[in-house]
């Protein structure tokens, strides 16, 4: 018992040092006009920031079988077929899913299986399949995600662009974060390069804002109690918005 207990807390220990060894890059408090002379105590304040994490299973592949490229269906149950090459999938229903798809930047599914369907009306679709590490962030090497255009019933295919978009993994629309846990941010971004093709993300919370150029998930810490509706933005780096309907996302998130 002594044994089993010494081990637990050697395990904790094990935990908290990892987390507190985990370093914030790209910290932004956001400053807020307020009541200096005020004799309230002062608030902990917003802020954005990333921690500077390595890649988890950067030689992960995720591969799609079907549908293929502007396919075209009947309505009703639309197969889906997954391949993952050096991941450990899990297909255990008490883990969590690894594997999550997103339809026309709506919220993800998740899925234990990479062969499923769908049931879906006639219109034209864009998938993103995924890979998601431990904690349920996308995996944003080259290979751990893929996208693909299809039809459904009488519809037509997406009009042609080069241009990049998003796909938004976190937060999802009427997600409840609880007080004094941060707000997380995890988006992929396709179809372009952040740094060779002059892209940023722009990140929008009421009125906090907040610009980066990479994929590292960004949190937000110290939200007080409210209705937030957040606005994430695939953008230039000169200012000037993208044209595609994928290039931005809109959701509302509640701190409870």
């Amino acid at each position: 018992m002594k044994k089993i207990l010494l081990f637990s807390i050697l395990c904790s220990l094990f935990l908290a040092a990892c987390s507190e060894s985990r370093q914030k890059v790209n910290e932004s408090v956001v400053e807020e006009s307020g009541d200096s002379l005020s004799s309230e105590p002062a608030l902990p304040k917003v802020t954005f920031y990333q921690y500077q994490d390595s890649a988890a299973y950067p030689d992960a592949i995720l591969e799609l079988h079907t549908p293929l490229g502007n396919q075209s269906f009947r309505p009703g149950k639309v197969p889906f077929e997954f391949n993952s090459k050096s991941f450990p999938f899990m297909g255990a229903s008490g883990e969590k899913p690894r594997l999550f798809l997103i339809l026309n930047g709506g919220d993800p599914v998740g899925y234990y299986s990479p062969i499923f369907q769908r049931e879906l009306s006639a219109g034209t679709y864009r998938v993103v399949g995924f890979l998601a590490d431990e904690e349920g962030h996308a995996l944003k090497n080259f290979g751990n995600y893929v996208d693909r255009d299809f039809m459904v019933g009488d519809s037509r295919p997406f009009p042609y662009s080069a241009e990049p978009y998003l796909a938004v993994n976190y937060p999802r629309n009427a997600q409840v974060v609880p007080l004094g846990e941060d707000m997380i941010f995890d988006y992929l971004v396709l179809g372009g390069d952040m740094k060779l093709d002059g892209l940023k993300v722009q990140i929008k919370v009421n009125n906090y804002s907040y610009e980066i150029g990479d994929m590292a998930p960004v949190r937000l810490a110290n939200l007080p109690v409210g209705d937030y509706q957040v606005n994430v933005k695939l953008i230039r780096t000169d200012g000037k918005e993208l044209e595609g309907p994928f290039s931005t996302v809109t959701k509302t998130v509640y701190v409870r």
